[in-house]
């Protein structure tokens, strides 16, 4: 059984952390497949937008303590741990949270650049009740997707917020009544009928403008962008709205 399961749809990699007797628990063979699955998201022109999921009713519970007992690490050099979360690809990732996402759980999920989760949803970075710290991303990209003290507190804590909560602190897009898969197809479909290039592009100046001066950010946008202005996708998109039909994007 593959510990990581793959699926194009629309243009769309569904991958899958298919373990669920271990609740998606993330191992070294996890970590691996993910790493790859990543780069072929990022090499495969017929692909769009990625999404990540768990099989089984859970997201993912996180780092696999038994095979972290035994010394096993589920890390990818350059790429950290479930293989991506150092190193996220360039192209969109959703997150299609169902169940518990708890600790390099909720880090993979808050890696993603859109969060999609069913109602049920849980979320939490435990890591304190077990003597270790978050420190898969979760002590440094969620304060900056949610308000400090919200994070402080979940941190210092280690206590589990609902989708709905997490929807109103501002790291979940959505939240579906449905399987989030459902939810996050919708959403990487919108995406998808988008240019490719322009949607590349404008998620690495969201992603890098972080650390830019305000005496340096319009240089270093232009510097980005400028190519989308000139690009056969920029002139195609103008003319399919001219003409009243849909775009032939090339991600040129």
């Amino acid at each position: 059984m593959s510990e990581v399961t793959t699926q194009v749809e629309n243009g769309v990699l569904v991958m899958t952390i298919n373990r669920p007797e271990a609740k998606n628990a993330v191992n070294r063979a996890v970590a691996e497949a993910m790493a790859a699955a990543m780069d072929e998201l990022d090499a495969n022109n017929d692909l769009r937008v990625g999404i990540v999921t768990g099989a089984g009713g859970t997201f993912c519970s996180g780092m696999d303590l038994k095979a972290f007992l035994t010394g096993e690490l589920p890390v990818v050099k350059g790429k950290g741990f479930a293989g991506f979360v150092e190193s996220p690809p360039k192209k969109p990732l959703i997150a299609a949270v169902d169940g518990y996402a708890l600790a390099g759980g909720m880090e993979v999920a808050i890696t993603c650049d859109l969060l999609v989760a069913n109602a049920k949803a849980q979320f939490g970075i435990p890591e304190t009740k077990r003597g270790l710290a978050a420190a898969a991303g979760g002590l440094m990209r969620l304060p900056r997707q949610v308000p400090p003290r919200i994070a402080m507190e979940l941190a210092l804590t280690g206590d589990f917020i609902s989708a709905q909560r997490g929807y109103e602190i501002g790291f979940v897009n959505r939240v579906v009544e449905t399987p989030a898969i459902d939810g996050a197809l919708e959403l990487a479909a919108k995406i998808s009928a988008n240019g490719p290039l322009a949607v590349r592009v404008s998620k690495q100046v969201i992603v890098e403008s972080r650390g830019w001066s305000d005496e340096e950010m319009w240089a270093k946008q232009q510097a980005i962008v400028g190519a989308v202005i000139v690009s056969q996708d920029a002139r195609e998109g103008a003319a399919a709205f001219a003409q009243k039909r849909a775009p032939n994007w090339t991600g040129k």
